[in-house]
């Protein structure tokens, strides 16, 4: 009986070696039946919260699975390893925040198991490497047949690390928040969303002022890229519907407030 017909699998391996082939192979050993749905394996490496975002964006738009991410720079140390109830889907991986937005995107956590039965884990298991040791293994057999409560002894969803909340606020004609991340093509993903600028009465086609530090912008608001000029600076929507600020000049990294 195949309990779950994929598997999602995101983490920071990159594609130079034989990492991300080995830990598939894992799953096809013990659980033939399920697909397996790369997401990412570009995170830069240990970058917990790049993996944080880009999960939680990614998870909402896949079929109920057993959601596999490995971001993992404590491997090895006295973190220890989850199997995460929510939704639909289990999340398996490190317990250090990475699997924590993701899991609050789908309902939030139902149940949590530590993964201290190592029945499911491979017989032989590398202090550097659990992806392919420990975590795969356990999500291959949750895939196949086993049950949640088979991974391990059962903790409280409460104790389960996570991040910070990324943070947003409107008022006075003011939107502020913080840079979530910066996509591969420059796009500096805020949580300020869409709805947020309507609300300060910022309306496509028009323009908004930003300020960053001790930086000002004044910048088009347009829908779409193409929208302006190649490389020149705007704000748009971004393919997750938070805001963003599309430019190839400017590297960001700070608070950002939004005004009509």
């Amino acid at each position: 009986m195949t309990r779950f017909r994929y598997l999602s699998f995101l983490t920071d391996y990159g594609l130079d070696d034989g990492f991300v082939a080995a830990c598939h192979g894992v799953a096809a050993r013990i659980a033939p039946n399920a697909a397996v749905i790369d997401v990412t394996h570009l995170v830069p490496a240990g970058d917990v919260r790049r993996g944080a975002v880009v999960l939680a964006q990614t998870v909402p738009y896949l079929p109920p699975a057993v959601h596999v991410a490995v971001v993992d720079p404590g491997v090895g140390t006295a973190r220890r390893g989850v199997a995460v109830a929510a939704g639909e889907s289990v999340f398996v991986g490190p317990d250090n925040g990475l699997l924590s937005w993701a899991v609050t995107a789908v309902g939030g956590a139902a149940r949590a198991f530590s993964l201290t039965n190592s029945k499911l884990w491979l017989s032989q298991v590398t202090p550097t490497f659990h992806g392919r040791d420990i975590f795969m293994p356990v999500a291959a057999h949750l895939a196949a047949d086993a049950e949640l409560a088979a991974a391990g002894e059962e903790i409280d969803v409460g104790a389960l690390v996570t991040l910070p909340v990324p943070e947003r606020l409107v008022r006075d004609g003011v939107a502020e928040g913080e840079v979530l991340t910066v996509d591969r093509f420059g796009n500096v993903q805020l949580t300020i969303t869409a709805a947020d600028v309507a609300e300060i009465g910022a309306k496509p086609g028009g323009t908004v002022f930003v300020h960053c530090g001790h930086h000002q912008l004044t910048l088009p608001y347009r829908e779409m890229f193409g929208a302006v000029a190649t490389g020149a600076t705007k704000w748009c929507q971004s393919r997750w519907r938070t805001g963003a600020l599309s430019t190839t000049k400017h590297k960001v990294s700070c608070r950002v407030t939004i005004l009509r």
